[in-house]
């Protein structure tokens, strides 16, 4: 079906991010729009449901923020704090207090939080060296940076699938039977 809304890299470069940084931003921003029409409209209920043993929509929630917060951490050569690393370990694990909402409105602040680190980032540093994680491997700043937009929209794929499946069921007795 045709789309007369153009993805997000068709609509021309952000403002203020440097050249070499717009695919990030691009993939990015077209996340956050994707993110919001899938949630739209999709039950509190199913929130922490795994079909088939799957990823449950409030992982891939967390966890888009967490990674953008990640990655950008490392990139600016920082280390992770115990807040980030309290919210790993959280990340995916029943919580009935956590709302759809809260987790959108976390991802939508975090992106905007990533965006406003790329147009501040100068290119000359793009190929910088950055350790990242507690092995401390090596990669650069674009690589994280492009890690972070990759990683984010395959999850935001996952996410899709997740969502139609659960959508298609009406309460989690139906995708509970249907799993056993």
């Amino acid at each position: 079906m045709y789309k007369s809304k153009s993805e997000v890299w068709q609509r021309g470069p952000i403002e203020k991010v440097p050249a070499l940084l717009q695919p990030v931003a691009h993939a990015l921003l077209q996340a956050k729009e994707e993110v919001r029409e899938l949630t739209t409209d999709f039950p509190q209920t199913l929130l922490w449901t795994k079909p088939a043993g799957c990823a449950s929509v409030g992982f891939h929630l967390q966890h888009l923020s967490g990674v953008l917060d990640r990655l950008f951490t490392y990139a600016r050569n920082e280390t992770l704090s115990q807040k980030q690393f309290d919210e790993l370990a959280a990340e995916g694990k029943l919580n009935e207090k956590i709302r759809l909402i809260d987790l959108v409105e976390r991802f939508d602040k975090q992106l905007d939080i990533a965006i406003e680190q790329l147009k501040n980032t100068d290119e000359r540093i793009l190929t910088d060296y950055r350790a990242f994680g507690r092995a401390r491997l090596a990669s650069t700043v674009i690589g994280l940076l492009f890690h972070a937009a990759e990683h984010t929209m395959r999850h935001v794929g996952q996410l899709l699938v997740t969502v139609k499946v659960l959508k298609c069921y009406k309460t989690d007795d139906d995708i509970s039977s249907e799993n056993e």
